[in-house]
C-alpha cells in the first residue's frame, strides 16, 4: 500500500523526490494515503464466493 501511496503522491505533486524543505509534507501525505487506503481495504466487504473457472488456476 505504500508504494501505491507513493506513487500517487509523486503523480499528483509532479516529483519524483522532494526537495528538502518539502520531505515532511510529502512523506506525510504518502503515510495518509496508505492508511486511508488501508481503511478502505480493511472496510470493504466481499459478498459471496469467488467464483473458479474450470481449467484454470
Amino acid at each position: 500500500m505504500r508504494a501505491a501511496a507513493l506513487q500517487y503522491v509523486r503523480k499528483v505533486s509532479g516529483f519524483r523526490a522532494p526537495a528538502a524543505h518539502n520531505q515532511e509534507v510529502f512523506d506525510r501525505a504518502v503515510d495518509e494515503i496508505a492508511e486511508a487506503t488501508r481503511r478502505l481495504l480493511d472496510g470493504l466487504e466481499v459478498r459471496g464466493a469467488a467464483r473458479v473457472r474450470e481449467g484454470t488456476g
